[in-house]
């Protein structure tokens, strides 16, 4: 099963948010935020989630999100 990871610390950084004006701005709540920030690798997560951020950041999910392990 392959695990991905997102890049939200990354695309936060490069405009000075913080975690939690990324989930402001995106409406996904801050637990999950902070949860998918964190995370080295996961194998499930909310593909609605993944548009909001992606459409926050102004990128496509392909951009926001990392595949780490096959």
């Amino acid at each position: 099963m392959g695990l991905v990871r997102l890049r939200i610390r990354e695309f936060a950084a490069k405009r000075n948010w913080t975690l939690k004006e990324v989930s402001n701005r995106s409406g996904v709540p801050y637990t999950t935020v902070k949860t998918y920030a964190v995370s080295s690798g996961m194998a499930m997560a909310d593909v609605t989630a993944f548009y909001k951020l992606a459409k926050t950041f102004d990128v496509l999910i392909e951009d926001l999100v990392e595949i780490v392990k096959e």
